[in-house]
């Protein structure tokens, strides 16, 4: 490049020179030298004025430049913007291409995808939108997506730019019937990707899997009772050969009783949708926890109770009581003799946290991501010695998804644990004050 432009540099020079010197030459032979000159020059600057007008007009008309036959400054910087604008319609030609296939591919996702700008504008959606969220080509593009939908339920959902957590089991609007998850993404600086997936056929599967659990629980309670109540006719002391197997019996029916008390638990809490709507008071129910507590212990522990925030709670007084019961039954059993448990009830950000504190064995790292699901133990012979079901912080986690609440478990083995039961500011309510004294 270096080496070309040198040599039009070169080439436009001597060709200069030389009009130079023939204009000299011809006004020196009129013995007009210096207006020959002068006229030479004013005829090389029009023609340099004339060429540079032309070369901007078509940059600004973006007609293509031609490739030049001769050589010099002006032949070099026309091939050069030659060469640029073949580049340049290469990368569009790419480009373009890689555009309509991205189109092509997001055309053709089963899940509906709508893309939005800071306002919530659609600016572009696939064919599946159509489908599922009833949009239409070109008549919704640019308009507000919450206008067209018209629920409250997916406004305020878009209004608090939940990009954290989906939007589960919206009716979709082409049709009831159909169950949608929305799922929204930052794309871009200031634009928005929505995902919505039919969710219908897990839907119903869920809801199988509900009443399964829920019908098998049911009717397992009256044989359970059954057992256990012929189990109780028996006294070891008339059979002391059969005292052992007889008190192993009793437990494992009385476990398997709450097993399937926990089971229907956790079905009722699934089937409700927003909790009771009560003032649920703090102080009597820190009392009872304590109680509880010191009935598990049997003296065995340090329970102690701390209530800082002096507030109450907005919810279900019964549910509350059992995720809060739960954590506290935990904290027990999994604390060897001579530990502490500790309850306290103290401001958290812009709302209330009820945590249950212990010196246990603590959980390893790589357990507490799970901890919450159904049935899933840390160690199953410690849970079955300290007599846990595993579905109390199940339990414990759907309680407080209906409260609007959330979890927080900090543990470390051999320090104990920590489960914090996290409530916005929604949910606290000033406490009476004859509750307060």
């Amino acid at each position: 490049m270096s080496f070309t432009l040198g040599r039009s540099v070169q080439h436009s020079f001597w060709r200069l020179l030389a009009y130079y010197l023939a204009c000299g030459l011809t006004g020196w032979a009129l013995g007009m030298f210096w207006p020959t000159l002068a006229i030479a020059s004013t005829l090389l600057a029009v023609w340099h004025f004339l060429k540079l007008w032309d070369v901007l007009r078509m940059l600004t008309n973006r007609q293509w430049i031609p490739m030049p036959d001769g050589a010099g400054l002006w032949a070099e910087m026309e091939g050069l913007l030659n060469r640029r604008q073949r580049e340049s319609r290469h990368r569009k030609r790419l480009l373009l291409d890689m555009v309509r296939a991205y189109r092509r591919a997001f055309a053709a996702l089963p899940d509906a995808t709508v893309i939005l700008d800071r306002e919530l504008r659609i600016e572009w959606f696939n064919e599946a939108a159509t489908r599922l969220l009833g949009l239409r080509h070109p008549r919704d593009r640019g308009a507000v997506f919450t206008h067209l939908l018209r629920s409250p339920r997916i406004a305020d959902w878009l209004a608090e730019r939940r990009t954290d957590e989906p939007l589960l089991d919206v009716p979709a609007p082409t049709d009831p019937g159909v169950r949608l998850s929305l799922r929204l993404i930052p794309y871009a600086d200031e634009g928005w990707l929505l995902v919505a997936r039919d969710i219908t056929k897990l839907m119903h599967l869920e809801q199988v899997r509900r009443d399964f659990v829920a019908n098998v629980s049911h009717e397992l309670r009256t044989p359970l009772t059954v057992i256990h109540g012929y189990l109780d006719l028996f006294e070891p002391e008339d059979d002391p050969q059969m005292a052992p197997m007889i008190e192993e019996m009793r437990r494992q029916s009385q476990r398997m009783a709450q097993i399937v008390e926990d089971l229907l638990t956790l079905s009722r809490l699934e089937a409700q949708e927003r909790p009771a709507e009560e003032t649920v008071a703090m102080a009597p129910m820190l009392a009872t926890l304590r109680r509880e507590a010191e009935a598990i212990s049997q003296g065995r522990h340090r329970v102690s109770v701390e209530d800082s925030a002096g507030c109450d709670l907005f919810g279900s007084t019964k549910d509350l009581h059992s995720a809060f019961s739960n954590l506290v039954a935990n904290a027990v059993r999994h604390t060897p003799a001579g530990g502490e448990v500790r309850i306290r009830l103290s401001p958290h950000g812009d709302g209330v946290a009820l945590a249950v504190e212990d010196t246990g064995q603590g959980i390893p790292a790589q357990h507490l991501p799970r901890i919450t699901e159904r049935f899933y133990r840390v160690s199953a012979s410690r849970s079955r010695d300290s007599g846990g079901t595993g579905l109390g912080l199940s339990i414990v986690k759907h309680v407080l998804n209906l409260h609007q609440a959330r979890l927080e478990i900090e543990s470390e083995v051999g320090k104990g644990s920590t489960f914090r039961c996290v409530f916005g500011p929604e949910r606290v309510r000033p406490r009476a004050a004859e509750a307060t004294a």
